[in-house]
């Protein structure tokens, strides 16, 4: 005798209830592992499905083989689906990528053993032994103030993200310079939104421009363009060319990649922009590890269709990516000769910024930093001097 159907229907919510319970705790565990974009969504695509088999199972009349193929059939179909997921993830992290962690900045701390930090030839005119200025900077930018520091400043340990010496990034060294963190910072100029915050807290930036740098733009090795107009840069970055067919190239989206807000490299693509809008910068989504996930803008991947931009000396001698090529802009190729002799038309000073710092020393470090030692040492770790 067939049960009734009341019994069948509890059964079925119990097991139900058993198997959404289990995919919850399934799907917790997925997003904590920063699967959320993908194994969450196929957590509760099986959980469904499973429930909806065993329902067709208990309420249908359907042979139990051809149920079972067919539910056979849909876990391959995951497994597949898996497979296509996870290879495309594999193929996504072997592109090359250019971002602030394709180094060590350990390798240029100062008075490091092996150190890349460049070094005077002489004893330096000016040595400091207490109130050493606190310095911080553009990561880019770090090999050279850590040379000033090996030249002027006791020979210690200087920790990266704490003390005299730190490489805290750009707009994390404004917001310190600002809140009287550091004395001096080593950075391109200020973005609009950085001199607005200042002006907020009632700072005033001081400028002092001690070199000079070429602002790069960068693509595929096997990119057959060769160089653009700062137009055609416009053009790419506005929105209004997409595909590099339009500027010479093959036919293929143009995957124009974009720096975080305020760091030194975008405030030089918004001053190269001038009045033209920028578009949305590509995001990437990065697991927090508590369940959630964030968007941020992402780091450069050497796509054979992707272009993006950085400095001279961040691009050709901390990174050395040897699959990236740079551009020619205006039909001039970006060198330390071409900056020096004013050809090259993205080229920038860069600056030690300070805020009215009462360290007695911080006027005696700028004045020293300007002269021919100082100056030498900005030639020597690969940029080019304001004099001489």
């Amino acid at each position: 005798m067939k049960r009734s159907v009341v019994p069948k229907i509890v059964e079925f919510l119990i097991i139900a209830a058993v198997l959404a319970f289990m995919g919850f705790v399934a799907m917790v565990m997925t997003a904590l592992m920063g699967g959320e974009l993908f194994y969450t969504p196929l957590t509760v695509v099986i959980t469904a499905a499973i429930i909806v088999f065993i329902g067709i199972g208990m309420f249908t009349s359907i042979r139990k083989q051809k149920l079972y193929l067919s539910l056979a059939g849909f876990f391959l179909l995951c497994g597949l689906t898996v497979a296509s997921y996870e290879g495309y993830e594999a193929y996504v992290a072997s592109i090359p990528s250019v971002s602030e962690q394709d180094f060590d900045l350990q390798e240029y701390k100062p008075f490091r053993e092996q150190t890349k930090v460049k070094s005077l030839d002489e004893p330096s005119t000016l040595t400091l032994h207490s109130d050493l200025p606190r310095l911080d900077g553009a990561t880019a930018l770090y090999p050279l103030y850590a040379a000033f520091a090996q030249a002027v400043y006791p020979k210690k340990d200087y920790d990266l993200y704490e003390g005299e010496v730190m490489a805290n990034t750009t707009p994390e060294a404004y917001e310190n310079l600002m809140d009287g963190r550091v004395d001096i910072i080593f950075v391109a100029g200020p973005s609009e939104q950085q001199l607005e915050a200042a002006k907020a807290r009632g700072v005033e930036l001081k400028l002092t421009p001690i070199g000079r740098e070429a602002f790069v733009f960068f693509v595929h090795a096997e990119n057959p363009v060769s160089g653009l107009t700062t137009e055609q840069i416009r053009s790419i970055y506005s929105g209004t060319v997409t595909n590099w067919s339009q500027v010479g190239g093959k036919p293929a989206s143009i995957r124009a990649f974009q720096r975080p807000e305020n760091s030194g490299s975008q405030t030089m693509l918004q001053k190269v922009m001038g009045n033209a809008p920028i578009m949305p910068a590509p995001k990437e989504d990065i697991a927090t590890g508590m369940g959630g996930i964030i968007s941020q803008t992402a780091d450069y991947k050497n796509y054979e269709n992707a272009i993006g931009y950085s400095f001279l000396y961040f691009a050709t001698e901390m990174v050395q990516n040897g699959n990236i090529r740079l551009l020619e802009v205006d039909g001039v190729m970006p060198s330390k000769t071409s900056i020096r002799n004013g050809t090259y038309p993205l080229a920038a000073e860069f600056y030690a910024v300070t805020a009215g710092s009462d360290n007695p020393n911080v006027e005696r470090f700028l004045q020293w930093i300007l002269s021919p030692q100082g100056q030498s040492l900005v030639e020597k770790t690969g940029y080019t001097p304001v004099s001489g």
